[in-house]
């Protein structure tokens, strides 16, 4: 049933769902793609802080391989496929990082990539894709159902899977940069993530509340792309329109099958951002830190620039997830000129 443009999908039953995604699986993970990945920086900035009113600490996967924390997922995931899978080549539907980070960990392991993105992409994501090798093919995000574009051509040529989030080995992937910010430091009482299928949070908050069951985790999501927050108010999953945000990596319509229940289990809260504090808060980053963020990676730390936190949250950790903008998006963002 429709309703206000959105539409409520079934939900697995949560004492049915088999809990796939544990601290061992991420932890298995982190020894999977070691040496692949890059173990990023984590970076704090005295006047962000003071914005902010609180003590942050920033995970820079936008200094990951091939620009986003996708890399760690998509490396754990074509690591794991038997010898029989690689032959046949793998395909990936993505707006972007996603298709980068398959494209890098095919070729690095040998294996044809097959990559399905819109028509719409972010041209610099799709130079990486193709300096990659990958083989592109394009859909039409108005139009078409890219989950259905992206069966097809597995189907008929044989081709494996790798999906952007909904699927255990890549949940535990991006889990891993959630237990390296622990690790590095371990009395964060909040973390924080942007969130568009729920990969990363999935993963991330599961290694966060494993290590330290009191911490709390905020997933974030732009205000016109809030599928997530919608599907977490309600409880169960809500699909909404092709969403218009200038955060290109977040237009997911609907939360993953296997994500959702793992944020409703994790999520103390699923925060929104506007575009506008998106762009406010990578025109700081860039100016005051000297850090480029793309506007997804940049959501989380929007709501913090932004002090949308609960005042009980004084050490916070945040995934920088991308750092993939094209230079036509970036420039209008910049000429609104250095904070004030």
């Amino acid at each position: 049933m429709v309703r206000d443009a959105t539409r409520s999908l079934p939900l697995p039953v949560l004492t049915c769902v088999i809990p796939m995604l544990t601290l061992d699986l991420i932890k298995q993970a982190a020894a999977r793609i070691a040496g692949r990945v890059h173990r990023t920086p984590v970076v704090t900035s005295r006047s962000f802080n003071e914005v902010a009113g609180r003590e942050v600490f920033f995970k820079c996967e936008n200094l990951q391989r091939a620009g986003a924390f996708k890399a760690r997922g998509a490396t754990n995931k074509i690591l794991s496929l038997t010898d029989e899978e690689k032959k046949r080549g793998v395909i990936a539907v993505s707006s972007g990082n996603h298709a980068q980070a398959v494209a890098l960990a095919a070729r690095e392991a040998g294996v044809r990539a097959v990559v399905c993105i819109p028509d719409d992409a972010p041209k610099m994501k799709v130079a990486g894709m193709r300096n990659y090798g990958a083989d592109i093919r394009v859909f039409n995000r108005q139009k078409d159902d890219r989950d259905a574009f992206g069966r097809e051509i597995a189907e008929l040529e044989g081709l494996v899977k790798v999906p952007a989030y909904d699927d255990y080995l890549i949940m535990a992937g991006q889990g891993t940069s959630g237990l390296e910010l622990l690790e590095d430091v371990p009395d964060l009482d909040c973390v924080m993530t942007p969130c568009s299928g729920g990969g990363l949070f999935a993963g991330v908050s599961t290694a966060a509340k494993s290590i330290k069951p009191s911490i709390k985790c905020f997933a974030v999501e732009p205000d016109t792309a809030n599928d997530t927050q919608q599907s977490f108010r309600k409880g169960e999953r809500v699909k909404i329109s092709p969403p218009p945000t200038i955060a290109d990596g977040l237009r997911v319509q609907t939360p993953g099958a296997l994500t959702f229940p793992i944020t409703r289990a994790n999520a103390d809260d699923v925060l929104t951002v506007t575009d506008d504090e998106i762009m406010s808060v990578m025109r700081f980053m860039l100016f005051r830190m000297k850090v480029l963020v793309e506007p997804s990676g940049a959501a989380a730390a929007a709501a913090v620039f932004a002090r949308k936190l609960p005042r009980n949250c004084h050490r916070v950790g945040i995934v920088l997830s991308g750092g993939n903008v094209d230079p036509e998006v970036l420039s209008p963002i910049m000429a609104a000129g250095e904070p004030k």
